[in-house]
This record gives C-alpha cells, structure tokens and sequence, in this order.
C-alpha cells in the first residue's frame, strides 16, 4: 500500500534504536526525509547514516536531552516545518517505592514523559494546520491501560499525555491534522532485555525463566518486532488515516483483555 507521504518530512524523538529507529525506518521507506532525535550524538549520526543509505532519503539528526528546552529549540530550528511529528520519550522505566520519591522525582518524568513531548506538538501543528497536513504519533506503553507496581511516576505522566492528546486532536482534525497514540506492548528491543534481566535480578530468578513467562502471558506466544510498531506508526502519517484521531491503540498482542 502506498501511504501517499513520499516527499513529506518527519521528526523522530529516540530514533537511534529500539521503536523510534523502527518508526524512523519505516517512515524512511515510504519516502519520508528524517530529522533524527537522540539523547547520545555517536549511535544517532550512526543511525542516520544507515537509514538514507538504506531507503535513498534525506536525514539530518540533532542530538539532545529532549526535557531541557535547548534540545527542543534546536530540534525546532532544524526542522521548523515538520509534517509529521513522532513522539517517543525513549526513557528506560526503572521500577521504583513511590513513598521515597521527591517532588523533583515527580517533575522530572513530568517534564520528559508530558512537557516536553505537549511542548513539541504545540510547536509543530500550527503549522502542520496552515498547510492542511499534519500528523502527530505519540509511542506510549500498553501498562497505562493497567498500571503496573512500581511505575506510579512514568505512568501518570503518560495519562496525562494521552488525554491531553485525545482533547487537542478534536481541535486539529478540522484541519486535516491528527494525533495518536500508540501502546506498545512487549517489543523485542534492547530496553526490554534490560527490564528483563533486572527483573529477574529483584525476583531472584533467572532471565530466561522471565522471557518464557512474558511469552506464556502473551496470547500471540511471542515478543513483537520493532518493525510492527514502526509500520503501524507508518500507517497512522499516511494519509488514508486522515479519519483516524484522537485515539489510543494498544499493540501488544492480545494481553490486554478489555474493550477501552
């Protein structure tokens, strides 16, 4: 199918591995040129090197800590007119007692799980709304449809990142500008092996004894690729999904048993 965004551009936050680089490579292959955002400058030039050789696109990248406002303002000054927006925090959850967590420990998953991603989107759609194109994905995880023990400061922010999208993309849409979110479940990226293995480390057990459990609990028996995240992303930035908005769809492969 083609998706009808050959020539658009795309800015992809934590595209230097796991699911941003597999939205990066999906977008890329559908013709789409690339501003790249990382936290770490070697692994992201790296990156953006292998993709336009490999799909014949543009892509520049801008290294950055995306929760300080410089990150955001150079990232911006480089790619002032982005079609489509890919918000993907990138921060490896560490369980942890919310009684011992600060007011900062608060604000700072705050600031990079909802601030800093809201603050983008209210830069980039504006303009996305003038040229009556935009679309707006935001990477989230299935665990917010049911919070898990020990993620209380992750999965707050999270929330409250997709409600506020559900409320701002029944403004956009008029102007054929979208925005969804996407709950990935078990993906076989290196963030989930370290999970994995510190899981195991706390339970006492071992790390293949963890991996066959998550598989047992998974309906499709299995991890997800991280091309079935980033096509679906993909799919979402086409425009035969300029009817689709305003929702939170959950790709974990069936381990979440409710309707909403």
């Amino acid at each position: 199918m083609d998706l009808g965004i050959r020539g658009r551009h795309a800015i992809v936050c934590a595209a230097s591995q796991g699911l941003g680089r597999a939205c990066a490579e999906s977008l890329a292959r559908e013709g789409v040129s690339l501003t790249l955002n990382a936290r770490r400058e070697e692994p992201l030039a790296r990156a953006a090197e292998e993709i336009a050789r490999a799909h014949g696109v543009a892509v520049d990248f801008v290294a950055g800590d995306l929760t300080e406002q410089d990150a955001r303002d150079r990232l911006i000054e480089r790619c002032p007119a982005p079609d489509i927006l890919v918000c993907n925090p990138g921060i490896r959850q560490v369980p942890g007692d919310f009684r011992t967590w600060s007011r900062e420990d608060w604000l700072w998953w705050w600031d990079a799980h909802f601030h800093a991603m809201i603050d983008l989107i209210a830069r980039t759609t504006p303009g996305m709304c003038e040229r009556r194109f935009g679309r707006v994905v935001s990477i989230t995880v299935s665990f917010i449809k049911f919070p898990q023990v020990g993620f209380a400061h992750s999965h707050s922010a999270r929330l409250a990142l997709s409600g506020a999208i559900a409320a701002m993309a029944r403004e956009l849409i008029p102007h054929n500008v979208t925005i969804n979110s996407v709950a990935p479940g078990l993906f076989d990226t290196d963030a989930l092996h370290t999970n994995l293995h510190g899981h195991a480390a706390r339970g006492n057990t071992t790390y293949e004894a963890i991996v066959e459990d998550r598989k047992r609990t998974c309906p499709a028996g299995r991890f997800a690729a991280p091309e079935e995240c980033g096509d679906l992303v993909a799919f979402l930035c086409g425009d035969k999904a300029g009817f689709l908005t305003a929702q939170n769809i959950v790709n974990d492969g069936g381990v979440y048993q409710g309707l909403f």
